[in-house]
């Protein structure tokens, strides 16, 4: 019987511990792979982001020795709200003309004149978008990523991005997320008719 109740004893201390060693190892392991998993994210979308040339038209630029050089501070923040709004010739676009920006945040056509959007993680652009959101603006080209906005407008090339995975977007959305705010109020696009 005394062996009965050590063997039971032992058991029971054995299949305890266990448990704890389990339960530990699962609470501290779990936050140390979800901040892998998060950091594997940001980094491929990073990547993604740079491959599709976000920067060529999000990032405002300056003038440098090899040409057009992206502002590190403004990077991702469109258009600047601090710009004159530069008015191109309408006589050109009426003869078939498509204009861009001296650092590509504008653009003109027979659409009208639209600006860069603000993709840096400030509230004035996507900082207080839900990844939802993000993954609508780039599939339907929905402005603002909401079901009844207006359709975003040329050049932006939403309609080759929607191909993208779930998980591509994902990982573009995070690395966004991550970048540093900036704050900027880009302008509301300009009709056709606005443009003399």
């Amino acid at each position: 019987m005394r062996n009965t109740i050590l063997i039971f004893i032992s058991a029971s201390i054995i299949v305890a511990g266990a448990i704890i060693s389990c339960t530990n190892s699962n609470s501290a392991g779990l936050p140390e792979k979800a901040a892998v998993d998060t950091a594997k994210r940001i980094a491929r979308g990073e990547y993604l982001v740079n491959v599709a040339g976000c920067d060529d038209c999000h990032s405002p630029k300056r003038m440098g020795a090899h040409g057009p050089e992206i502002i590190p501070e403004l990077r991702f923040s469109g258009y600047p709200s601090t710009r004159p709004i530069q008015r191109p010739d309408g006589n050109v676009i009426k003869q078939g003309w498509a204009l861009m920006g001296p650092d590509l945040t504008s653009a003109a056509g027979p659409w009208g004149v639209s600006f860069t959007a603000n993709i840096s993680s400030d509230q004035t652009g996507i900082g207080a978008w839900k990844e939802e959101q993000f993954i609508t603006a780039l599939r339907k080209g929905k402005y603002k990523g909401l079901e009844s906005s207006r359709d975003l407008l040329p050049p932006m090339p939403w309609y080759y991005y929607r191909n993208m995975t779930d998980e591509d977007l994902k990982s573009v959305f995070a690395f966004l997320k991550s970048t540093r705010p900036v704050k900027n109020i880009v302008p509301a696009p300009m009709q056709i008719a606005e443009i003399k």
